[in-house]
């Protein structure tokens, strides 16, 4: 399984603005072959910060629903973040 995992820091003002335009993408991650989940919310503490939380079966389902990524204009309401892919070997129960 891979796990996708992070935090994006937003422009002053530009929180609701992404998590709308970040809509159309999680609807069509979470029907995308090979994704378990794919999450895009709001920090409950930063104002500017949404966490990203997806996890794929494979590296290859994940590449194959990528493409190009982000758009310019969601692309533009970012200031920074910090978004990193991982490989869990072993998935059990918490």
């Amino acid at each position: 399984m891979i796990i996708v995992a992070g935090e994006i820091h937003l422009k002053p003002g530009q929180r609701d603005a992404f998590l709308q335009a970040a809509r159309a993408a999680i609807e069509m991650a979470r029907a995308a072959e090979g994704c378990l989940d794919f999450a895009v919310s709001a920090d409950t503490v930063e104002a500017d910060r949404v966490n990203i939380f997806e996890r794929w079966v494979s590296v290859e389902a994940l590449e194959a629903f990528r493409g190009s990524g982000m758009d310019d204009g969601q692309m533009a309401m970012i200031a920074r973040g910090s978004v990193r892919r991982y490989r869990a070997e072993d998935a059990g129960d918490a």
